[in-house]
């Protein structure tokens, strides 16, 4: 982008180079598998990007959206599943301790996740409260010098594998009755769920974290009892920013991909590059990701100028994400078409580019809630505000 410093054109290249080295040589048995690849988050760890955007006095690197989502694109490019642990790690995680945490919390618990000693992890989504956020049933009741927990947490990506869970729980009887709560494995009554089995983002564990007369230290409650939707929202407004990253390297990979093959393949005795309609795929594609990427860098340019606050910072998200997401998906079918046969074979990446780029459709806010937020915004009173996202 136009704006880039110096610094983030050193931090793109450097993320470039580590994801060529440490996630390109796994990505497709990892795929495979269902595996994970935790090493890489020990690499990360020792380049900084753990904390890309924790301040320096809290042993982070004191940068921000800008950075992180150049972090998220160049990752995402290569192996979308470990860069979607590495932002429910990052932006989920992370960056709320440092943002909301105490004194005592921060100085307990980032180190570790910094380092990639630990890895982290935020529950939220439950088996009936998804787009509803509010409507969680987890509920935590105060019992002298801790608090009981009980409830279960769904769709956690790192919940199979994580070691600290920063968990939204009701301790009251309002919708926005909320607190928030650090949770380490190992916790009397806190255990992990199934490992769901998923078509896309097959390395990047995800999974279920079930509170049973779960016991956790009042110290660890973040923030003021009753007191976390607000951190909750705007925390999404920036993991929709930085998400938009993810699909960002995707469809870049797509069209990298799909641009060499129509160089090289051949049909009719000349490039299939030379028939108008591969042309027009392509010409498209570059196109609409140029334009999802001035949207999104732009959204997290103004975020660390502080110039998104409220709605506004809502709507600038979810744009960006919206538009990102369904773009990558597109992206990805059109190289799939282009490629042919070999485009739905994993002799090529173009379909784990596909199932990978679906789930941002998905999560951190479902396509039709992010045109709900973006709708209620233009409108106004005009728009039905009967139910609150």
């Amino acid at each position: 982008m136009w704006f880039f410093s110096d610094e983030d054109r050193m931090l793109q290249q450097s993320v470039r180079q580590m994801a060529k080295a440490d996630l390109a040589p796994r990505i497709e048995a990892l795929d495979h598998e269902e595996g994970f690849n935790r090493e890489a988050f020990r690499k990360m760890g020792e380049l900084g990007l753990l904390g890309i955007i924790v301040p320096e006095a809290d042993g982070g690197s004191g940068l921000g959206a800008v950075a992180a989502t150049i972090a998220m694109e160049e990752m995402g490019a290569v192996d979308a599943s470990t860069t979607l642990s590495y932002l429910a790690h990052l932006i989920l995680c992370v960056n709320q301790i440092a943002k909301n945490g105490s004194s005592e919390q921060k100085s307990r618990y980032l180190p570790r996740l910094i380092s990639g000693e630990w890895l982290g992890g935020m529950g939220m989504s439950e088996p009936e409260a998804g787009s509803d956020a509010l409507g969680m049933k987890t509920r935590a009741v105060l019992k002298g010098d801790h608090y009981v927990l009980n409830g279960t947490k769904t769709w956690i990506t790192n919940g199979p594998v994580g070691d600290v869970f920063y968990c939204y729980a009701k301790t009251g009887e309002g919708r926005k009755d909320v607190s928030t709560f650090i949770v380490d494995r190992g916790m009397k009554g806190f255990s992990t769920g199934k490992k769901f089995s998923k078509m896309g983002m097959r390395a990047s564990p995800t999974g279920e974290l079930v509170f049973d007369q779960c016991e956790v230290p009042v110290a660890n409650r973040v923030g003021a009892e009753g007191a976390s939707v607000s951190m909750l929202m705007r925390n999404l407004d920036l993991e929709r920013v930085t998400i938009a990253g993810i699909s960002l390297g995707v469809a870049r990979a797509a069209i990298e991909t799909a641009t060499r093959y129509a160089k090289e393949r051949k049909q009719f005795g000349k490039p299939i590059g030379a028939f108008q309609q591969i042309q027009e795929r392509l010409a498209e594609a570059s196109a609409w990701y140029e334009a999802c990427r001035a949207l999104t860098y732009s959204a997290a340019k103004m975020w660390d100028e502080g110039l998104l606050a409220g709605r506004e910072a809502s709507m600038s998200a979810a744009r960006a994400k919206l538009q990102s997401a369904q773009m990558a998906t597109q992206v990805c079918l059109d190289a799939i078409q282009i490629l042919g046969g070999y485009g739905y074979t994993r002799e090529f990446p173009v379909e784990r580019y596909m199932r990978d780029a679906k789930l941002m459709e998905i999560g951190a806010g479902t396509n039709e809630v992010l045109r709900i937020i973006i709708a209620k915004q233009m409108l106004g009173e005009a728009a039905d505000a009967g139910k609150p996202f």
